[in-house]
């Protein structure tokens, strides 16, 4: 950690951005649930780059101009059904349009649920999302961001973790390692993209069987149903998918915004006619790409 200060420091000194600075998420030796294996990370390159078996959990910090800098900033987590990452697709792509608004972008790449290099598997993306916003908010000042507008965006299954951490910021996890973890996990805000909410009827099965095995207990598909999750404390939301949604329901979205309301939560809501699944910055699409402008000013008009 000592060696990552020292880093940041240097930067600042030199006046140079952390454009696309890899920081670990966990001290060196002190990834919580990790069992050391032969299991090693996978990225391949298919018009995307796809991650798979993620184990080092990291975040890539892409900062705007200080001049254009709004004090903003994002964790996005890509989305893949909790068996691979989309990374730049879902991650350092919108990371790049967030600078372009004056907004940092924080990509994670999380830890995805593993049988062979982990113990309690279900817990490890949560933990892995809690400690990244603590972490950001600790170096919020080398980052030239406000640490008290510090929102989450998550796609697909990288939604259901960005709604799990929304719902479950203040749940214990994994143990205290350092100051760090002294932190709120509690995002100011959030974005989610076509997201798995319900682990009930509806669900992306992919995603459930994935994160929860094929025989899940009772209390975790509860649990991890986020819908049943929501307080009067969840973060302002906005949600965005589209109604022809083959993978995941746009129920999904209609369960999370409908409990946000019941609970008193200020909830934004884009529903497309089309898209199908997996649009991300939908750049071909003249009506569908407009949702990431649309987020930008509902940020604007959280102030």
């Amino acid at each position: 950690m000592k060696q990552l200060i020292t880093f940041i420091a240097i930067l600042q000194l030199l006046g140079l951005k952390a454009q696309d600075t890899i920081m670990p998420l966990w001290p060196k030796g002190a990834i919580p649930n990790h069992i050391v294996s032969a299991e090693k990370e996978l990225i391949r390159h298919d018009g995307i780059t796809i991650i798979s078996k993620v184990q080092e959990p990291t975040i890539a910090v892409y900062l705007p101009s200080q001049r254009n800098a709004t004090g903003r900033a994002m964790l996005i987590f890509p989305g893949g059904g909790y068996g691979v990452l989309a990374y730049d697709w879902e991650g350092s792509d919108i990371a790049k349009f967030l600078n372009a608004k004056g907004i940092a972008g924080i990509v994670v790449k999380y830890r995805l649920p593993s049988d062979v290099s982990q113990k309690d598997k279900h817990l490890v993306p949560l933990m892995d999302a809690q400690r990244a916003l603590r972490l950001v908010r600790h170096h919020a000042s080398d980052f030239h961001i406000d640490p008290e507008n510090l929102g989450i965006i998550g796609f697909s299954a990288g939604g259901h973790l960005a709604a799990t951490l929304g719902t479950h910021y203040e749940d214990t996890v994994y143990e205290t390692i350092d100051t760090i973890d002294a932190l709120s996990a509690r995002p100011n805000f959030m974005a989610l993209g076509y997201p798995v909410i319900t682990f009930r009827e509806g669900t992306h099965s992919g995603s459930k069987s994935n994160l929860l095995g094929n025989d899940p207990k009772e209390e975790w598909l509860t649990y991890f149903s986020n819908e049943k999750q929501v307080s009067e404390a969840t973060p302002p939301t906005f949600l965005f998918h589209a109604t022809d949604d083959a993978g995941v329901p746009v129920e999904n979205s209609l369960l999370f915004y409908t409990a946000l309301k019941e609970k008193g939560v200020s909830a934004t809501m884009l529903i497309f006619p089309k898209g199908g699944h997996g649009f991300s910055l939908a750049t071909k699409d003249p009506f569908l790409r407009t949702w990431p402008e649309r987020m930008v000013e509902w940020m604007e008009s959280l102030e």
